[in-house]
């Protein structure tokens, strides 16, 4: 789902107008009904006894009403025998019969939605079965959505056109559909047939198989996906639409992907949108070779636009309000963070609202880099917002906690952008990233499982950061008190203050410091930072220092502190022997491989293994990068020492080897 824009540099007069009519996106906290009921992340507890496999919408739908008529059906397994089954269908809805396979059955219904079907003799256990039922009426109001209703119909006041849409995110679905609620039960495939006039098009998930022209006039548009597909994520939207498709060309398929544009039938629209429409095949082809191909590349992708603000990632077939390269590249983003792999609980929705946003920033590297530093400034400043509250959802029962734009949105892509920090090898980051997408590609992940397979693919331990991050709260800032002795060393005392110190008292991380000189260009340091007051010396800096910028390139998410030159801080040469190890070596003790991780990167750098003996039994030459892994199966149990030679840097350190 969409945030607000944090880069549109296509902004002019007119589409300032379009913003503040119809891009308010689903961190306009106001539009939130955060009284409404609260499902588990499981789906009510009596669905627990059926696993979805199929849904089909036979439904009557028109552009300007939210009335609905027609069939919806379930099919699914049975996990163990039923008794009743259980689904949920708003009480708007009249209900005019329920069948189970051919015959009849008769039903009951609570006050919350839960339909209870009386099966009749019990369904056995691993039982395939369809229920379908009947029903007509008009959509509920009240906001139950992220943002706004389940099912809504409404007028662009900016184009004139009138629209019918769906936004079943979180718990709404079932304000437009027979369904059960539960995100750990995706369909294995989806179904949505649309009747309405002729003059409308309608469009959903996955592939048009056929337009059927009924007796009536009217026409039904028949979609259908092969793709395993969560609930939320089933869509129809309903208007006077024109068909603009594209296509992209991604590398390492034979065959270009559809890029289905269903935009207002009005003159003026499509021309003012198409050069930021057009950009998704861009996206598409960036995205692909970043995270992996794009995963529902045998159907389709698109957009359909209905007036509400910002967008929603409805699987293939993504609903905005409008185009602009931030909203257009989250959304699609979605498709393979949220949609292939669906976050396992509201708690965990950082994989796929973090993850989107984190690929505004992606794409913008690899398309237009001026606008990244505005990016990650705005993204920055947004986290900072929230000076507590953590990544991870403690409260699911307030739908504005879990999407809010601070905590689940930009500092959720802030943490990815720290990790990339923390890894320094982006070969490393965006392979984790495409080996998360295979590994739990149709399926559903936590932040956990996305920990475990970057852990893997870097050889990193990475409980720290994430306790800090991803369930700690706050951010650090950094104060800096700083001289440069008579032996030309810098002294630096960094004292680093948190803003939810009750939770979490200490950032233990990585930052980057500019050392700006009189005579000569600027310098990097890379420092450990793991004290609340860390005394730092840095030997022997050539020229006379200016001033100190705390983390210019913008890779830790920290508040602005105060940096002072301090003539009377002295801190001697003896602690530059009492500096922090070069590298360290871990696992330790080791079976088939170790990762050496540096404190700064490493530039050709020569790596030795010595056995007991001081000889050398391995060796790698021209090493770049800060995390090294070497495959040490071949060595015989026993102590070794590990030696890495940088420039004029070295050091060494010990590893045990056992089998």
């Amino acid at each position: 789902m969409s945030r607000l824009s944090l880069v549109a540099a296509w902004l002019v007069l007119f589409s300032n107008t379009i913003q503040a009519q119809e891009k308010q996106a689903c961190g306009a906290k106001e539009r939130f009904n955060d009284s409404y009921r609260v499902h588990n992340d499981k789906g009510l507890k009596s669905t627990a006894n059926y696993d979805v496999n199929y849904y089909k919408l036979d439904l009557k739908i028109e552009n300007n009403v939210t009335y609905i008529e027609g069939v919806g059906t379930i099919g699914a397994r049975s996990l163990a025998q039923i008794s009743a089954m259980e689904f949920e269908l708003h009480n708007n809805y009249f209900i005019d019969s329920i069948l189970l396979g051919a015959a009849k059955k008769t039903f009951s219904r609570n006050s919350t939605g839960v339909v209870s079907v009386n099966v009749g003799a019990p369904i056995a256990a691993n039982t395939p079965f369809y229920i379908r039922v009947y029903y007509r009426g008009t959509a509920p109001t009240g906001g139950g959505a992220a943002i706004g209703d389940g099912f809504s119909t409404g007028t662009s006041p900016t184009w004139g056109n009138s629209v019918t849409w769906s936004l079943s995110e979180p718990y709404a679905a079932y304000e437009w559909f027979p369904v059960k609620q539960s995100l750990s039960d995706k369909a294995d495939s989806s179904e949505v047939w649309i009747t309405t006039s002729a003059t409308n098009l309608a469009g959903s998930n996955g592939v048009l198989e056929n337009i059927t022209i009924l007796p009536s006039g009217k026409k039904r548009y028949e979609w259908k996906s092969r793709y395993p597909i969560s609930y939320y994520l089933i869509s129809v939207t309903v208007a006077e639409y024109v068909d603009y498709t594209i296509y992209a060309k991604p590398k390492g398929l034979n065959d270009s992907i559809k890029v289905v544009n269903y935009i207002y039938n009005n003159p003026q629209t499509l021309p003012y949108f198409k050069a930021e429409i057009d950009k998704t095949a861009d996206m598409i082809e960036v995205f692909s070779e970043k995270f992996g191909l794009y995963p529902f590349h045998k159907e389709k992708y698109g957009h359909c636009m209905a007036p509400f603000g910002g967008g929603m990632e409805h699987q293939t077939m993504t609903s905005q309000g409008s185009f602009h390269t931030d909203l257009t590249s989250h959304e699609l983003a979605h498709q393979w963070f949220g949609d292939n792999v669906t976050c396992k609980s509201w708690k965990d929705i950082w994989v796929n609202e973090g993850f989107a946003s984190y690929a505004e920033y992606v794409f913008l590297q690899n398309w237009d880099t001026s606008l990244t530093s505005t990016w990650l400034t705005d993204t920055e400043n947004s986290a900072l917002n929230s000076p507590t509250g953590s990544v991870y959802v403690d409260d699911t029962t307030k739908v504005g906690r879990i999407f809010s734009s601070s905590l689940s949105y930009n500092k959720g892509a802030f943490l990815l952008h720290m990790l990339r920090f923390e890894m320094d090898n982006d070969s490393l980051f965006f392979e984790g990233m495409k080996e998360y997408s295979r590994l739990y590609g149709n399926s559903n992940a936590t932040g956990m499982d996305f920990k475990k397979v970057m852990e893997n693919t870097a050889g990193m331990n990475l409980d720290q950061f994430f306790n800090q991050w991803y369930f700690g709260e706050g951010f650090p800032l950094y104060n800096i008190n700083w001289n440069q002795d008579k032996y030309g060393n810098l002294d630096m005392i960094i004292d680093q203050v948190v803003s939810a110190s009750s939770v979490t008292p200490l950032f233990v991380m990585d930052l980057e410091l500019s050392v700006s000189r009189l005579a000569d260009p600027d310098t990097m340091i890379r420092l450990y930072i793991d004290q609340t007051k860390k005394e730092v010396i840095v030997p022997h800096v050539a020229g006379k220092i200016t001033g100190i910028t705390v983390d210019p390139n913008n890779w830790v998410l920290n508040a602005e502190g105060v940096v002072l030159k301090n003539p009377t801080i002295d801190l001697g040469t003896d602690l530059i022997e009492e500096e922090i190890p070069y590298f360290d070596v871990f696992p330790n003790p080791a079976t088939e491989s170790i990762t050496i991780s540096a404190r700064q990167v490493l530039q050709s750098a020569r790596i030795l293994v010595y056995d007991s003996k001081g000889c050398i039994v391995l060796e790698r030459k021209k090493i770049f990068g800060k995390v090294i892994r070497l495959n040490v199966s071949d060595l015989i149990p026993g102590i070794y020492v590990v030696e890495v030679r940088d420039g004029n840097y070295s050091d060494k350190q010990e590893v045990v080897i056992s089998k």
